[in-house]
């Protein structure tokens, strides 16, 4: 009976090991994510392919990047997280329809400068339904003041409270039929003090969505914030944070 009921307990605690180590191996998985770029007035491949794809790398993240837009809809289905910066069209409805869908799914989206334009008149619901909004113009390049409004919130936790960052700082406009937004970071024109979002998260009904107006260039994807910034967005996104 004893050396029944010992076998039971090493089978027993066998199995807890076994569950114990592919907990362990599951949380530790990398984020794997999909950076998708191309377009107009911006180096997408030196700044949000080769200087982000470097960022995003490490046992934390597995990250991968594409310009052609037509084989977006094939990849969703094995990543966690889907960082937008192109401008350049999604013209295909079944591309449209699946990014919604990995949204509705629950999944993890980063929206960032380029992708945070008023880009497509003809897909209205992104910007209301993903992005809040939107904008068609901006400040001339240079240098502004960013506030972090929400020190504690995981996006942009540990980011100096204030810093200065050469970018352009665009005329985000809310639209006040999209969806509600947390501001979670402020940019003040030096000369005239005005005031918009840089960073916030759209909130969703089922994905963790972070806008980034930030990232024209090299001041921006080399700034000292945005390396801390871009791996918490990434990571609160795909509900690691």
């Amino acid at each position: 009976m004893k050396k029944t009921l010992g076998i039971a307990f090493a089978g027993i605690v066998a199995a807890l090991a076994l569950v114990v180590t592919a907990f362990a191996a599951d949380s530790a998985a990398p984020i794997k994510t999909l950076i998708v770029g191309g377009g107009s007035s911006h180096d997408f491949n030196k700044w949000f392919r080769d200087a982000d794809l470097a960022i995003l790398s490490g046992p934390q993240f597995q990250a991968k990047y594409t310009d052609q837009v037509g084989t977006v809809t094939e990849q969703l289905g094995g990543i966690d997280v889907l960082y937008l910066s192109n401008n350049q069209p999604f013209t295909n409805a079944a591309t449209r329809s699946a990014i919604f869908d990995f949204a509705n799914s629950g999944k993890g989206l980063v929206l960032v400068h380029p992708a945070l334009w008023y880009n497509w008149r003809d897909w209205p619901e992104y910007n209301q339904k993903l992005v809040g909004g939107g904008a068609r113009s901006h400040d001339k390049y240079g240098e502004f003041e960013v506030t972090i409004d929400q020190p504690d919130h995981p996006v942009v936790r540990g980011l100096p409270k204030t810093f200065r960052i050469k970018d352009e700082l665009y005329h985000f406009q809310k639209d006040i039929n999209g969806s509600a937004f947390d501001v979670l970071a402020t940019g003040r024109n030096l000369e005239t003090g005005k005031t918009y979002p840089v960073v916030w998260v759209t909130k969703h009904p089922k994905a963790r969505i972070v806008c980034i107006t930030l990232g024209h260039d090299g001041e921006a994807h080399q700034h000292e914030a945005w390396k801390p910034l871009l791996k918490n967005a990434v990571g609160w996104a795909a509900a690691q944070k």
